[in-house]
């Protein structure tokens, strides 16, 4: 049983924005048998430095092509319905239309929320960053999906590009990518994770110290 570093969903995000990043959290999945938690490469972070760390709210979205009196659809009850700690994720909606802007992360922030990410375009870019809100998009595009979409389920298992995510799960993202962490493997994926990142130090001073890479493989196990 993995020794335990963390005793709540508190102190695993501030170990995790503190000792971790993406990469060494893949590279612990992909050892435990988990190769397709990364979502798609091309969902990047508004801004650089931006990290996300939380429990999903899975958001399920589909193309309609008009506007009707049930505009958005369920948008606003899986706004409201956010809870501290969780991460709005969404998909199911063509690349025709923003799925966030800035009176959303306004409004998730006063839930707790700790972001956004999206399986499409984000706008109102300036107010988002202003906020310091952690939105994590395919890139920015005003269109409004006012006309051209609605949220149709949330809470609800869905996928990006072959990789599940379900209510609850953890989702975890810096610059280099945005992973999936399945409920029943955190404890061990976060606890490898950090592990291997304390030891990744240990492997980089050796590097300074003029060690070859083969040797340093060889002493630690990874590189």
């Amino acid at each position: 049983m993995p020794r335990k570093l963390w005793k709540n969903d508190q102190e695993l995000y501030a170990l995790a924005r503190t000792e971790l990043f993406s990469a060494v959290v893949g590279d612990v999945m992909d050892k435990l048998g988990l190769r397709r938690q990364f979502l798609p490469p091309e969902i990047q972070p508004l801004r650089e430095d931006m990290v996300v760390i939380g429990r999903a709210m899975t958001v399920l979205e589909a193309d309609c092509f008009e506007e009707t009196k049930d505009a958005f659809g369920l948008m606003f009850e899986a706004l409201d319905s956010l809870q501290p700690g969780e991460v709005y994720v969404c998909t199911g909606a063509s690349l025709t239309y923003a799925l966030w802007g800035e009176l959303m992360s306004l409004r998730a922030a006063k839930c707790g929320a700790h972001g956004a990410v999206l399986d499409g375009y984000s706008r109102d870019t300036k107010g988002i960053l202003e906020q310091n809100f952690p939105a994590f998009s395919r890139g920015r595009y005003a269109q409004d999906q006012g006309p051209r979409g609605r949220v149709i389920e949330h809470h609800c298992p869905i996928e990006m590009q072959g990789t599940r995510i379900e209510p609850g799960d953890m989702l975890f993202g810096d610059v280099d990518g945005v992973c999936v962490i399945p409920r029943k493997a955190e404890r061990e994926v976060f606890t490898k994770a950090v592990e291997k990142a304390r030891g990744e130090k240990v492997v980089r001073q050796a590097l300074e110290n003029g060690v070859t890479a083969a040797e340093a493989f060889r002493k630690y196990g990874f590189l």
